[in-house]
């Protein structure tokens, strides 16, 4: 029995042999150990590919283990057998190797006509992980493309409600109060004040400095504030209430895009009320 075995897998065949109840043992056995008949001398070839039941993690190899890296024992049921085979599997990571994990044999070159003939045996690759940095261009349109037009041309576009008057900014297709659709454009200034605001101690490639400050700010003529970053004044010093404008990169360098404006700076004036 066990020279059949080995001679097949010197041939790089793994085979099983048929019990006289229908069922293959591999390791092949003289005697079905569920009954203690003796098997058929029907030879069945299985696998090569089998399903994990049971897997202990090897962290540490010793000298006389067949892997020089971390592995796996697992019993492997191989397709077509009905009992298990114990194998080294190199899996990598003890987490791709749950029960059920599907593993096939890895054949030595030069095969001998023993066990180790299979150097031992990899997870079946069901997933391949590569890295993607996809890249968007985002064209705005509608209600935002409006007001960023306008944010080109150095200018903030704010649209007013018919029905309740209320100026909002950035310019919207529909008042978020009453619902009611806007249709007429307001030309803001691009002066406001400070609602309220926070002190960022994290890096971003849009501020002056760390720490930075980025702030609600109510435009003169609107209802509604816009955040936006707040410079030219130390953090400690910026507070609500405190009068701002914007600062405008050069308008050859405007683009479709909130980066043309840089930040807000303090104008000088007296605080605002703030109701």
């Amino acid at each position: 029995m066990i020279g059949r075995f080995l001679t097949e897998l010197r041939a790089g065949r793994i085979v099983g042999v048929r019990t006289a109840e229908g069922r293959v043992l591999v390791p092949p056995l003289e005697y079905d150990p569920a009954t203690g008949d003796p098997v058929t001398d029907e030879y069945v070839e299985v696998g090569p590919a089998g399903t994990v039941t049971a897997s202990a993690w090897v962290q540490e190899p010793r000298p006389e283990h067949p892997l020089d890296r971390p592995f796996a024992w697992a019993l492997i049921r191989l397709d077509g057998a009905d009992t298990t085979l114990v194998h080294a599997v190199d899996a990598g990571d003890p987490k791709a190797l749950r029960p059920g994990a599907r593993v096939w044999p890895v054949w030595r070159e030069r095969r001998e006509g023993g066990i180790t003939d299979i150097a031992c045996f990899r997870p079946e690759v069901t997933m391949i992980v590569s890295p993607v940095r996809p890249e968007y261009r985002i064209q705005a349109g509608g209600a935002l493309r409006t007001f960023l037009e306008g944010v080109r041309r150095g200018v903030f576009l704010g649209g007013r409600c018919a029905t309740c008057a209320k100026v909002y900014v950035p310019f919207r297709a529909s008042c978020p109060e009453c619902g009611t659709r806007i249709a007429e454009q307001v030309e803001l200034p691009d002066t406001g004040t400070i609602t309220t605001f926070a002190i960022n101690n994290l890096p971003d490639p849009r501020a002056p400095e760390v720490p930075f400050v980025s702030a609600y700010i109510l435009l003169d003529g609107a209802d509604i504030p816009m955040i936006a970053l707040v410079g030219g004044v130390p953090a400690h010093e910026v507070r609500q209430g405190m009068r701002v404008r914007a600062e405008w990169v050069p308008e050859s360098e405007r683009t479709l895009s909130m980066a043309n404006v840089r930040w807000f700076t303090p104008t000088g004036e007296e605080d605002a009320e703030l109701s």
